[in-house]
């Protein structure tokens, strides 16, 4: 006993020394109890309570003062101690339990755990141990204090972005039918998928309880809020959502053949709401419907069923607040929103936005390579035996007709593998070619000559006749063209001020005096005709009221124009300055590309890509230039041509294809890189250098 005394003495001691009370380690003990078994660990086990004990009653004792008592001590004395005394398997399991619960800081039962050992009380909630003798309690341990952080960090409360992640989980899954899931991660996350008045009310539309659902609107109409900028009030969005349900009853009492009960509806229910009378008029036209097919033809209308159900919800769901109910399919419609963020911000993606999600993984963020854009030389034309000034892509892609300085205009087909095979080669523009364009419908191709060319050729292409050479006077100088929208007419001019708009025979509609044209371009209205003239500007030109404005202003020469499939923007090659983009709508200027050589050439630049979200331009440089329409820098540089280029287009219809004419006779098509390795494709001659 005086030997456990100083061990125990000097364990208290050490304890005392670090400033803290620790638990015995528990292994050590069980030691002990092994390496003593039977009588000896039994009278060590019995000894060493016995002593603790003695402390306890006998707080005078010279060895009391020296002593801190750890709250779990008694218990661990008392547990091995039976343990050594060889206890019942069921006992042992038992105190086993209470020992963990002591290590762990947590009591063993809901009450708190409660001992009794020789006249010694001890109660463990976490907080406190006393006895029966007046010895105040020991402050709590440290594992009391991580069980209690513990439990506070698992009942911290779930912040707003959380609670929002969760919700749109469970709708997901709660789309899947995964019901049972969805109530576990409601339960254990303590958040709520909608709110229950929100449930009911889906649950009487689905069944087409429309009385109930009408109901129902009493108790949301609390909850409701406007769901635009407009303050609408609660009250108005209660009639808008009734009139949602009873336009959807009416339409099911009638598919039923129940014609008596939807004239009630229409009489008594829709047209005392005193909304949206219009909408009425049409309602009751359905009553003459002879069959269920006819009604569902005439109103739209997938019919009676969960179909329809579900989409009516879509709708309903718009007048309450995301807080009340979630939007329908509100998880896939962020994830896509995602992904077209992902590819709108992809240098080079030029493949057609499919809005699905099953087309890619959501495990990977989008990013195209640089080899599936165009800018690997895929061809180069040859035939043209001098400058090529001009290509231009049918509208239909199938096309390609080029014009050079050797007086020919060669069209050329594009096959199914991309690849351009010589079609026609139509001759005789004595001056040269420097500029084409196709009909809308392709069945024609205009071609013009250099700024000493007073002629015009309208060729029939599939044909390769020549329908009209037009010539006004010899003094004009038409260098310019383009057809208007319907494909009947079409305007021409040049620098000599002459500005004129013929038929397919070449006779003279309308003219416009005094204007020196530079390029011209026709407007989807019909009516409009932008031109650049020698005033460093674009005006807008009506042949019908006689009117014009000034839309474009630059500081340099504009030495040609195209504009955008919708007609909203203009892609300008301006003298000395580059490649200017420019909004027509709002008259600004949208953006300058750098890079580009543009002298005082006439280089034709292009809209291309997929949505035309690309802009490609020919340089004095020798190089094609294309940049994405959002950035100023190149994304690619392609070279391989040998003088100045001064023309691209691309296919209208093969988001990878396109062509560029240079000074050095030669045509070049450029596509995506050739399956090759690595290495090979690296290593082509005709490279593509990347700048972003």
């Amino acid at each position: 006993t005086n030997a456990l005394g100083e061990l125990t003495l000097a364990s208290a001691s050490s304890d005392s020394e670090t400033g803290g009370v620790s638990p015995p380690p528990r292994k050590k003990y069980r030691a002990s109890v092994v390496e003593g078994a039977g009588e000896l660990g039994a009278a060590i086990g019995s000894a060493a309570l016995s002593t603790v004990v003695g402390i306890l009653t006998f707080p005078n004792s010279p060895v009391a003062p020296v002593i801190r008592l750890n709250p779990h001590s008694v218990a661990h004395i008392y547990i091995n101690n039976m343990q050594a005394n060889g206890a019942g398997q069921g006992q042992d399991s038992e105190l086993s339990c209470l020992n963990n619960s002591a290590q762990n800081g947590e009591p063993s039962s809901a009450g708190g755990a409660h001992t009794n050992v020789n006249g010694l009380s001890t109660t463990n909630n976490g907080n406190s141990v006393s006895n029966n003798v007046g010895i105040p309690a020991p402050a709590a341990s440290n594992n009391a204090v991580s069980s209690d952080a513990n439990s506070v960090k698992k009942k911290k409360r779930l912040s707003q972005s959380e609670e929002d992640v969760i919700r749109l989980i469970g709708q997901h899954l709660h789309d899947l039918g995964l019901n049972q899931t969805v109530d576990l991660l409601m339960q254990e996350s303590g958040c709520r998928l909608e709110h229950s008045s929100a449930t009911k009310f889906c649950n009487h539309v689905v069944e087409g309880e429309w009385d109930k659902a009408e109901s129902d609107l009493s108790e949301l109409k609390a909850l409701m809020h406007s769901p635009s900028a407009i303050v609408v009030s609660p009250t108005v969005l209660q009639l808008r959502m009734k009139f949602l349900l009873l336009q959807q009853k009416y339409l099911e009492y009638l598919e039923d053949a129940k014609v008596l009960e939807a004239l009630q509806v229409l009489r008594a229910e829709l047209t005392p709401l005193k909304y949206n009378t219009e909408r009425i008029h049409i309602l009751s036209g359905y009553l003459m419907c002879s069959h269920a097919e006819d009604l569902r033809a005439k109103a739209d209308w997938e019919g009676k069923g969960t179909a329809s159900r579900t989409k009516l919800l879509d709708k309903l769901q718009t007048y309450l607040p995301p807080s009340v109910m979630l939007p329908p399919r509100r998880l896939q419609t962020l994830l896509r929103q995602a992904v077209e963020l992902q590819r709108e911000r992809c240098l080079y993606h030029n493949t057609k936005l499919d809005s699905g999600l099953d087309s890619v993984s959501l495990l990977l963020d989008h990013a195209c390579s640089r080899k599936q854009f165009p800018c690997y030389t895929q061809q180069i034309l040859t035939e043209h035996c001098n400058e090529v000034w001009f290509c231009k892509f049918s509208n239909d892609g199938t096309k390609l007709a080029t014009g050079s300085k050797d007086t020919t205009v060669i069209v050329w087909h594009v096959n199914t593998s991309h690849q351009l095979k010589l079609m026609k080669t139509l001759e005789g523009h004595a001056y040269g070619v420097s500029y084409l364009a196709w009909s809308p419908d392709d069945t024609y191709l205009i071609a013009c000559g250099p700024d000493d060319c007073s002629e015009l050729w309208l060729w029939n292409v599939q044909a390769g006749e020549l329908r009209t050479k037009m010539s006004q006077s010899h003094e004009d100088s038409l260098t310019s063209v383009a057809w208007n929208p319907d494909g009947k007419r079409f305007v021409t001019g040049g620098q000599r001020g002459q500005f004129y708009q013929c038929d397919l025979d070449g006779n003279l509609l309308d003219s416009w005096e005094g204007v020196r044209v530079q390029c011209l371009w026709c407007l989807g209205d019909t009516r409009t005709v932008l031109a650049s003239d020698t005033h460093q500007r674009i005006r807008g030109y009506n042949f019908e009221d006689l009117t014009d404005r000034n839309i474009v202003q630059e500081d340099h020469p504009i030495m040609s124009f195209t504009v955008s499939k919708n007609g909203r923007l203009a892609l300008l090659n301006v003298a000395t300055q580059g490649v200017h983009l420019w909004d027509l709508h709002d008259r600004v200027l949208v953006r300058k590309y750098q890079g580009v050589t543009q002298g005082f050439y006439t280089i034709h630049s292009c809209f291309g890509g997929h949505n035309e979200d690309f802009i490609a331009s020919g340089s004095e440089d020798h190089k094609v230039y294309i940049w994405h329409r959002r950035s100023e820098l190149p994304i690619a540089e392609l070279t391989g041509h040998t003088r100045t280029v001064n023309c691209v287009s691309w296919n209208p219809v093969v988001p990878g294809l396109l062509a560029s004419a240079s000074d050095d006779g030669t045509v070049r098509i450029w596509g995506p890189a050739p399956f090759l390795d690595v290495q090979d494709a690296e290593g082509l001659n005709e490279s593509c250098s990347m700048d972003s």
